[in-house]
C-alpha cells in the first residue's frame, strides 16, 4: 500500500531569495508538515540532494519506499539514512534488525538498506525525523541514544543561549558517507540558538524544531550575513538552510532542535564565522 508523499525542492540562490516575500521565503524554505499519522512525508532538495521528511507509524508498520525524484528502485540504493524519533517509543528494522528508538534516539542505516518504521503504541506514535543524502559506500547499521551522544555545553545565561549540544555522528562513533546529524537543547530561560551565527558553504543544513509550546514561535534568521531574512517557525516545523545562508534563531520560550548537514565534509569545525556587528 501506498503511504509516502513526496515534493522537490528546487535550489534558490541569494540574490533571488533577497527579492522574496514572506510568502515566497516559507514556500521555497519552511517545509509543510512533517509528522502525518500513518505517512511518510519525504521532500527532495536541490541542496546537497538532501532529502528531509518525516515517518509517523500508527498502528501498521510504515515502509520507507523509493520516490521519482531518487531515481532508483529502492530509496537507499545509492544513498544513506538517519531517523531520530522525537515521539513516543518505536522501532525501526533495518535489513531485518529491529532497534528500539525511544525519544531522542537514532538510528543509522547505510547504502543498500531496506528499512521499516513501526510505533510501540498507537496511541502514543514515534515521529521519526528523517534525512538522508547519497551515499558511496555503505556503513554499517547503528542505534545511537541520546545518552550515547557527545555531549558540548556552551552559552551562557547571560547571552540568553545556554544550551547543551548532542552530536550523533562525530570521528569517533558512527561512521556516515557524508551526513551529519545533532541535537541542541536549550536551557529554561535561554532562546538564542546559534548566535554568533556562520555559514558554510561547503554543506547545506535544515533545522527541525520541537519541544515548543503550541503557542510559542521561533524566530529563524536566514538569508546572506549582509542580507538577512526571517521565518517564524511553529513546533515540529523544519527550515532548509543553503550553503549560502546563515540559520539562527531566537525562541518565545526554550526549545529544542535538530540540524542535519550534508556537503563537502563532516568537520564540525569547518566554518565561516560572522560577527553579530557585521549582521544585517
Amino acid at each position: 500500500m501506498d503511504h509516502t508523499d513526496f515534493t522537490s525542492r528546487f535550489a534558490i540562490d541569494p540574490k533571488t531569495a533577497a527579492r522574496f516575500s514572506t510568502a515566497e521565503l516559507r514556500e521555497n524554505f519552511l517545509l509543510p508538515p512533517l509528522f502525518v499519522p500513518g505517512r511518510i512525508q519525504l521532500h527532495y532538495t536541490n541542496y546537497d540532494r538532501m532529502i528531509v521528511g518525516g515517518a509517523m507509524p500508527t498502528s501498521a508498520p510504515l515502509a520507507l519506499e523509493t520516490i521519482k525524484p531518487a531515481g532508483t528502485d529502492a530509496l537507499l540504493a545509492r544513498r544513506e539514512l538517519i531517523a531520530v524519533n522525537i515521539g513516543g517509543a518505536g522501532i525501526v528494522t533495518v535489513d531485518g534488525e529491529a532497534l528500539r528508538a525511544d525519544t531522542r534516539d537514532m538510528v543509522y542505516a547505510g547504502m543498500g538498506s531496506s528499512v521499516t518504521f513501526q510505533s510501540l503504541a498507537a496511541e502514543q506514535p514515534a515521529k521519526f525525523y528523517l534525512l538522508s543524502a547519497p551515499a558511496h559506500v555503505r556503513h554499517p547499521h547503528k542505534h545511537i541514544g541520546i545518552a550515547a551522544a557527545k555531549r558540548v555545553d556552551l552559552g551562557s545565561q547571560a547571552t540568553s543561549n545556554e544550551r547543551s549540544i548532542f552530536q550523533f555522528i562525530h570521528p569517533e562513533g558512527a561512521r556516515t558517507c557524508q551526513l551529519v546529524v545533532g541535537m541542541t537543547t536549550l536551557a529554561a530561560g535561554s532562546v538564542w540558538n546559534t548566535m554568533p551565527c556562520h555559514v558554510h558553504d561547503r554543506r547545506m543544513e535544515a533545522y527541525l524544531y520541537f519541544d515548543l509550546p503550541e503557542k510559542a514561535r521561533v524566530l529563524h534568521l536566514m538569508g546572506e550575513p549582509d542580507e538577512t531574512r526571517h521565518l517564524i517557525v511553529k513546533n515540529e516545523e523544519a527550515i532548509l538552510s543553503p550553503g549560502w545562508s546563515i540559520h539562527s534563531g531566537a525562541g518565545t520560550s526554550s526549545y529544542a532542535f535538530i540540524w542535519a548537514m550534508a556537503g563537502d565534509n563532516v568537520d564540525y569545525t569547518d566554518v565561516d564565522l560572522v560577527a553579530i556587528e557585521d549582521l544585517k
